[in-house]
């Protein structure tokens, strides 16, 4: 079910943006998709950077919004924190050289431009007019509230922090994935019989570990329960994911199956067996969804994962963070928040730069990449 948001003018229009970007954004400039009367979403860049080409900045993001199907006009929004400059010629806008470049190739590439507002701490003003006059800010009205969606009051940083757990709660986890970990390397006959204390208790493993080990023996059912029942995930359930995905292979199957269903998880679950034991190569549907191109992943499915592994790596001891913090980021950029997905990124990057998934998406990213079917849909993109 969609739902139909109407503007009747230019402060109507600024009073969308949060609910087609999915929050309020700040320095940033925002391309709004049109086709025909209708806006099909908004995707958010960062306002360009003193070392950046300005012609390789614009047409980067008229290319970008271009892929969107079916675009066949465009609006430009600035939000910025700077204040226009008066001078005797009259006021002149924030990004004023930038949003003519923009305007300048988005006519050039086809496109009909349907407005160009600015948004300042003062007011806000569009860059049509030849004179331009500040308008009141208090003449946007609040973004709509739209049924089970969130609320858009939080700029494009807002929830990318990680949950905030207490130290008591990281130890039980750590102990329990230290726990987990002694039963699973004993049954695969890779221990030397000399286990650490914590993972048996007077020459007996820890029950809990072994409860949550046996959990292990259907892995795309355990991946599947966690999606179903996520919250309040016990320091043993929580342990058992980290073990998971610190092997890239049970990694990726339960990313790919997180994205789409369980049988989806049960067959990428076998081809990466597959692979690491034979070499056979992941079939190709799977394997292009990982760099964002296919079928569009199932978007709740997702939101799920993202609460799951943000708790995961929360709770994680810190060797055993780029892991969930890496599928966190793909899951981010899968749904189209750039920005999000960089904050883990940067996170991953200060633990272990050279983990492998999070450079793959980091080069995916620095090429300005999103994926393909953030275009085909109507949600904000946050491109950042």
């Amino acid at each position: 079910m969609s739902t139909v948001l109407k503007a009747s003018d230019s402060a109507d229009f600024l009073g969308l943006v949060p609910a087609l970007a999915g929050f309020t954004p700040r320095q940033s400039i925002v391309l709004v998709p049109f086709q025909r009367s209708r806006a099909h979403g908004a995707m958010r860049i960062d306002l360009p950077r003193d070392d950046i080409e300005l012609d390789d900045y614009v047409d980067s993001a008229i290319g970008l919004v271009s892929r969107v199907t079916g675009l066949d006009a465009v609006a430009v929004v600035v939000y910025v924190d700077e204040l226009p400059q008066h001078t005797p010629d009259g006021l002149v806008l924030p990004q004023t050289v930038v949003v003519e470049e923009l305007l300048a190739v988005a006519v050039d590439s086809g496109l009909h431009l349907m407005d160009a507002l600015c948004v300042m701490p003062c007011g806000w003003s569009s860059y049509f007019d030849e004179d331009p006059e500040l308008n009141p800010l208090d003449e946007i009205p609040e973004a709509p509230a739209i049924p089970g969606m969130p609320d858009f009051s939080g700029d494009q940083d807002a929830g990318a922090a990680l949950p905030t757990v207490d130290l008591a709660e990281k130890e039980l986890v750590g102990r329990a994935l230290r726990d987990i970990s002694d039963v699973l390397a004993r049954d695969a006959g890779h221990c030397d019989g000399a286990h650490r204390n914590g993972g048996h208790q007077g020459g007996r493993e820890n029950p809990q570990a072994l409860a949550a080990a046996v959990l292990l023996d259907d892995l795309p059912e355990f991946f599947e329960a966690l999606i179903e029942d996520h919250e309040d995930l016990p320091p043993f359930e929580t342990a058992a994911l980290l073990w998971c995905l610190d092997r890239p292979p049970l990694r990726d199957a339960a990313l790919l199956q997180w994205a789409t269903d369980l049988p989806t998880g049960i067959r990428a679950f076998d081809a990466q067996l597959a692979f690491s034991a034979t070499g056979r190569i992941v079939p190709d549907d799977l394997g292009r969804m990982f760099i964002g191109q296919g079928d569009a992943p199932d978007p709740a499915r997702l939101q799920i994962a993202l609460d799951l592994v943000r708790g995961a790596a929360a709770r994680a001891p810190r060797a055993s963070r780029p892991a969930p913090l890496t599928v966190a980021a793909w899951i981010c950029w899968a749904l189209g928040r750039a920005t999000h997905a960089q904050h883990h990124l940067n996170a991953v990057a200060e633990i272990d730069p050279g983990y492998s998934l999070a450079r793959l998406l980091s080069t995916l990213m620095d090429a300005a990449v999103l994926p393909e079917w953030t275009f085909r849909r109507g949600g904000g993109r946050d491109a950042g």
